[in-house]
Order: structure tokens, then sequence, then C-alpha cells
């Protein structure tokens, strides 16, 4: 669907100075894409994949301009080709490491150094990271010898796999309700465990779940996941009364929240305690230079707030340059 941009035009982009390098391809990070080649910035996205979470997601009702709902990866394309148009690249590679080499924070634009797991360097004036987060696990007894047998993270993905066949769904919020619902609507026998009695979805999520006929088994966690080569059951605990009881399903669908993915950028002291990073109101972090835009800021994780992000921070990569410009005469 998508084409590999950056792979074929060899070292040309590590021999240039880019004046933003965009580290993750999520709604946050094309929008800082778009709005920083509107400003005649030389700009770069490196990225592992397109869209993030939001090219995982089924049906996505909430982004405006689209009341009938638009599915993750069809919105995931329509603003790689808006990016695309702007001339913007991506090379796909996941960073690893980011060096502020060069640097004379308030002097000038700092020149930092990208390390990508590819064992490629990237330079740039400005960075924006905008990684998004990751599926949080549940780390119990067999989530991770079994992921890709039967445990999963990604309904739309793995989904029609299980047509016919009987699966759990665990969480209680927008992601869990929406994906169970899907996984109804192909044919899929699906009951929602969540940790609490009451959900924590928007309201029109639940009013839909409830007539839907799901089953939830609430007050409930799982406390393993059993098979060899392929989940055949899982064990339940009520977390009210301690009773437990074993529950035989082909899959288990995992949507309890998601993690930073921020340990590239640790060592630079940009992160708070939970691996988050905490930006002001301009998307501004601890490094002048370096801005954070969408779900690694821990706001109210949201398509429209990451596209929001994004714009901010392209405009504050914008001005950083423009004031060292001033200065320096140029």
């Amino acid at each position: 669907m998508f084409s590999l941009g950056g792979f074929s035009r060899g070292g040309e982009y590590e021999k240039k100075l880019w004046d933003v390098l965009i580290i993750g391809a999520g709604p946050a990070g094309f929008t800082a894409a778009i709005y920083a080649a509107r400003f005649g910035l030389e700009t770069l996205i490196l990225s592992k994949d397109l869209g993030g979470n939001m090219a995982l997601t089924d049906l996505i009702e909430n982004y405006p301009g689209f009341p009938e709902g638009i599915s993750g990866s069809e919105l995931t394309a329509r603003m790689h080709e808006h990016v695309k148009r702007l001339g913007v690249d991506i090379v796909f590679d996941e960073v690893e490491r980011i060096d502020p080499a060069e640097c004379a924070y308030y002097e000038g634009p700092c020149k930092f150094t990208v390390k990508t797991k590819n064992g490629k360097e990237y330079r740039a004036k400005t960075i924006i990271i905008a990684v998004g987060a990751a599926p949080r696990k549940l780390k119990v007894p067999g989530e991770e010898e079994l992921t890709g047998k039967g445990v999963s993270y990604c309904a739309t993905c793995d989904g029609p796999l299980f047509k016919g066949k009987k699966v759990i769904v665990v969480g209680g919020g927008n992601t869990a309700l929406q994906e169970a619902l899907y996984l109804k609507s192909i044919g899929v026998d699906v009951t929602l465990v969540h940790r609490r009695q009451k959900f924590r979805a928007d309201k029109i999520l639940q009013d839909r779940f409830r007539e839907s006929g799901i089953p939830a088994i609430l007050d409930t966690v799982v406390t393993e996941i059993i098979g060899k080569d392929k989940v055949e059951a899982v064990r339940l605990k009520n977390v009210k009364t301690g009773e437990e009881k074993e529950m035989k399903v082909d899959g288990v669908f995992i949507f309890i929240g998601y993690e930073p993915k921020t340990d590239f950028v640790k060592h630079l002291g940009i992160t708070d305690d939970y691996g988050y990073i905490p930006v002001d109101m301009h998307m501004r972090t601890k490094v002048p230079g370096i801005f954070a835009a969408g779900d690694i800021t821990n706001v109210f994780k949201q398509i429209a707030v990451a596209v929001g992000q994004g714009a901010i921070a392209a405009n504050s990569a914008k001005e950083f340059l423009e004031k060292w410009a001033e200065k320096n005469g140029e």
C-alpha cells in the first residue's frame, strides 16, 4: 500500500543536515511533517512503520470530517499521501539513540546525531519525537510465549483468523469495546473481560456495546494464558471474591492501554518516571531543539490531539530556527 520513500536514495539522507528530523509516522509525525514542509524546512521522517496505532484501528468515528467513520488504514494512507505530495520522504528504520553532539543549546541550533538500528546516522538542527506508545501487556504467564499464536493486540490484523471461534477481549476503554464490537461483526464469538465494574469508554460506545449483547465478565483479571503451540484457555480471577476459574478460548485480544516507546531518549533526561516526555505548551522538551508530540507526551490519547500537537511542534521548530538565524544575521 505504501511506497518505501527514502530507501531508494542511498546515503543521500545521511549526508544532509536537516532542519527538522521527525521520529515517527503516526498522526503527530505526519502533521508535523506537513507543517514543516509548508514552512519551507528541509524535513525527513524516520519511522519503522506507518500510522502507528492509528493504522491498526478498525474504525475511527471521532476524527473531524468523517461523520460515518474511517478505517485507520485509510486515514494513514491519506496522511501519507499528503506528506508525499509535499516532497517529504520517509526512511524506514528504528531510532536507537539521539546524541546532542556539537550542540550549543541557546546559541544556535543543535546538530543532533540520530543513530538507527540499521547502523545509519542522520544529522538535524531540530528533532520532533512522535513515536507514540506501544500496547501495554498483561505481563502474565503464557502471554509472551503465545503472542502471535492466539494472543493479539490488534483485532483488525488478526480478527479474521478467529471467525467462528471463541475469544476474549481484555479491557474496558474505548479501544477494548470498539474492538470487541468489530470482532463480533465479523463472526467471532467474543466475551469481554474487565478488571472493574464500570467501563472507561465513551457513553456512545458503552451503549452500543450493551445493545450488541456481547457478554462481559467484570471485576475480573486474567492471571494466566494457557496453551502449548496455541492459546487453549485462560485462567480468570475475580478481584473481589478471589474466585478463580479456567475458561476455554482460542484467542486473547488485549487492549489495556499503552506504554511510551522512549527508551532511546532516556539518556537525555527528557522523560518522566513513567517514560513519557513532558512538554510545555509549545511542545518543547527540557533539551532546546528537541520537541515532542502525540501519545508520548501523556495527554488525552486521541488522533485529533496528536494532530494538533504535531502542528504546534513544527511551528515551534520553525521559530527556534528563525530566532537563531535572526541572532546571527542570516
